[in-house]
């Protein structure tokens, strides 16, 4: 039986956006705006939310209750005992020229190991891999044009090894079509995983000590 005061839940609030609820804080990533992406943004407080970058479907704080504490950018912190470590990235393959500057945050919370890679746009080197080690949820984006696309996500996988993969920034059929079109689809990320005809759910809860054995993949509905 789960001892649920040990719990940690995790919910997608769309796009990057995800609420992540541990012991001791709640955690929520990349909150965005609604007019932009057509998508409803939940009522939500946290302790904590990280930002990946300046962009609005990534950056509007101002729309969590709580009166939250802001990480935005590389860094190490240590709030209500969740760690973090920023690592800066680019959000291209041109060193930031067209898109500028991502931060991937490595969230240590509860003893599980969460990385959350925001808008990141090329792939990682042995430093970055390095940083990352040790990751138990992978919170990826996988639907291209401004990030990585499915096969550039499935090749990160191969290196951090994650226990559970979540997949992220890919098209919403509940968003707005301009935006949306020319992102592909989670299956797309799902096929190349071989892991096809999985259900999605609406939240993710486990405990350290009941992580699969085997590697997962969990789409969240939004």
């Amino acid at each position: 039986m789960l001892n649920f005061s040990n719990v940690m839940e995790i919910t997608h609030l769309g796009h990057s956006s995800f609420k992540i609820r541990g012991k001791t804080a709640t955690l929520i990533t990349d909150p965005f705006d609604p007019a932009m992406l057509g998508l409803k943004f939940p009522k939500a407080e946290a302790d904590i939310v990280t930002i990946s970058h300046e962009h609005p479907d990534h950056n509007n704080s101002e729309i969590v209750g709580g009166n939250p504490v802001l990480v935005s950018g590389p860094g190490e912190y240590e709030i209500k005992k969740v760690k973090i470590i920023g690592v800066g990235v680019f959000h291209d393959k041109e060193f930031g020229e067209k898109r500028g500057t991502n931060t991937i945050y490595h969230i240590d919370m509860d003893g599980i190991s969460i990385v959350h890679t925001g808008d990141l746009g090329h792939e990682l080197g042995e430093k970055e891999i390095e940083l990352l080690d040790g990751v138990d949820i992978l919170l990826v984006s996988v639907g291209g044009v401004f990030t990585i696309d499915a096969s550039e996500a499935v090749k990160l996988v191969s290196k951090l090894e994650p226990k559970i993969i979540i997949p992220m920034h890919y098209r919403e059929i509940k968003g707005d079509a301009k935006f949306y079109q020319n992102l592909s689809p989670v299956e797309d990320f799902l096929t190349q995983m071989g892991k096809t005809g999985i259900g999605s759910v609406t939240k993710l809860v486990v405990t350290k000590d009941k992580l699969p054995a085997e590697q997962t993949v969990v789409v969240l509905d939004s």
